[in-house]
């Protein structure tokens, strides 16, 4: 008979640190509801494993300055809701409910999401990929299938791809990994001890938040302006704290949308090259322009130490997540210090994947149009009903990427989320894209959601909001495009 796992103990000091300013966004009702809703929220977001033991009513209540009895509510709730296990004589463990129809019964998707910035495949192009694909695979299985840079086919289609947008680049200047995540990972382990630093943008992908946080470094935020850099506060940054790497995103943010253009360009180019940052250039948002075509690609504006930026792609956004290919592109020396760490992370990824993005690369200029128009319509269709239902919200003015980053009338984004999570709608609150429970004050909205899907998250949306805000909802309006 296999053992039991050991189950895992969660210190109070992670659990605060979660939990960021969860009081702030909780200005209706009892303060214990806060507090199981902000709980909640860290279970079904994976920041709280699932099969944890919390810390105990009493450590909580001490680390959070709150009353024993909030704590001892708030896990109560939580265990009434499926979300906590309470055993005799142990602490209460983190959980998810059991799906309607028993542990048996099939896992249900909320009745309407807005967590993920993603498109569904163009299915007849990804088919035919795949065919394709299947039809040149057959000398690829003579060997042990582990290609830790990459296939050449596809490495030549990247560095295509590459040279079409103004950047000379070669096939063994690229490096295919699986996915996008995948690759920041990999120049994380490569180039960043535990307690080193990394400089982000705030706010910014949360994914790439979360990779840094488990490497060990300590997340330097610089906040982002209305507009969308603020590159003399970089700059002060970086020359008063050295940080050991930077991410930045500057092509149609995630999740601002904003693309970082001109002269602005050219100084964070100057300013990567004076200060020596090394740094992860994410262009996975690249292709999703809607106004204007992006720039070319950062490295561009460097004329020396283009050995400071890797650059990360991936076919998520582009085509279809389900691929997980994603690629680096650095120079020769760069991948081949990212070829020797690799082994301690994967072998390679998958050939047949790695074939059908290549086929997929070749049909881009007949997919991606069709992509970007699609998502034209759907924008303005999610900015026509927030106009209507929810007149106080103000979208920001990002031209591209896959959601909108819209400005509350209030700084209860934490209490928004729960309560929208309660009703069957899951949209992550604004701090899950910024460090220390800041963004209170902002929401991520995507809008790569069919219009009826869309319409249907909307009414749910304004529902939770007039729920903990106790204001009345506006008369329903059909919203036409």
């Amino acid at each position: 008979m296999t053992a039991a796992a050991p189950l895992r103990s969660l210190e109070v000091d992670l659990v605060v640190r979660e939990l960021g300013n969860w009081r702030t966004s909780n200005r209706t009702g009892p303060v214990y509801h806060g507090l199981a809703d902000a709980l909640r929220l860290l279970i079904v977001d994976g920041r709280l494993p699932v099969g944890a033991r919390l810390p105990s009513e009493r450590a909580l209540a001490e680390g959070l300055h709150v009353s024993r009895t909030t704590v001892t509510a708030a896990y109560s709730a939580l265990r009434e809701d499926g979300y906590l296990v309470a055993r005799r004589g142990a602490r209460s463990t983190t959980a998810l409910p059991a799906p309607a129809g028993g542990a048996d019964a099939l896992p249900t998707m909320p009745t309407a999401g807005l967590s993920a910035a993603a498109l569904s495949a163009p299915a007849s192009a990804v088919l035919a990929a795949y065919a394709q694909a299947a039809t040149e695979i057959a000398p690829y299985l003579q060997g042990m299938g582990h290609e830790l840079v990459g296939i050449t086919p596809l490495r030549a289609a990247i560095a295509e791809r590459y040279c079409q947008r103004g950047l000379a680049t070669d096939p063994d200047e690229i490096m295919v990994t699986t996915g996008a995540l995948h690759a920041i990972n990999l120049i994380l382990r490569t180039y960043v001890h535990p307690g080193g630093r990394v400089l982000v943008e705030q706010p910014t992908y949360h994914g790439a938040l979360a990779a840094i946080a488990a490497s060990g470094a300590q997340t330097l935020p610089v906040p982002m302006i209305d507009d969308g850099w603020d590159l003399a506060a970089m700059q002060t940054t970086i020359a008063q704290l050295a940080p050991d790497l930077a991410y930045l995103i500057p092509d149609n943010h995630n999740p601002t949308g904003h693309t970082l253009a001109g002269d602005d360009r050219r100084q964070l180019a100057r300013l990567i090259a004076d200060s020596r940052t090394r740094t992860i250039v994410d262009e996975t948002m690249s292709d999703m322009w809607l106004d204007e075509p992006s720039p070319p690609p950062l490295v561009t504006e460097l004329t020396a130490r283009r050995d400071l930026v890797l650059t990360v792609g991936s076919m998520s956004k582009s085509f279809w997540g389900g691929l997980r290919v994603g690629w680096i592109r650095a120079e020769r020396s760069t991948i081949a210090t990212l070829t020797k760490i690799r082994p301690t992370v994967d072998m390679g990824t998958a050939i047949l994947e790695q074939l059908t993005a290549a086929k997929l690369l070749a049909m881009a200029d007949e997919v991606l149009p069709e992509r970007r128009a699609m998502l034209r319509s759907r924008r303005e269709f999610l900015r026509d009903l927030l106009a209507q239902r929810l007149p106080d919200w103000q979208p920001g003015p990002g031209a591209g990427g896959l959601s909108l980053w819209v400005r509350l009338p209030a700084p209860m984004s934490t209490a928004l989320s729960a309560a929208a999570s309660r009703i069957g709608l899951q949209v992550p609150a604004g701090p899950r894209f910024g460090v220390d429970g800041t963004l209170e004050r902002f929401v991520r909205l995507p809008y790569a959601l069919p219009e009826e899907h869309l319409d249907e998250a909307v009414t749910l949306l304004a529902r939770a909001w007039h729920s903990i805000t106790g204001a009345a909802p506006p008369e329903p309006v059909t919203v036409v495009v």
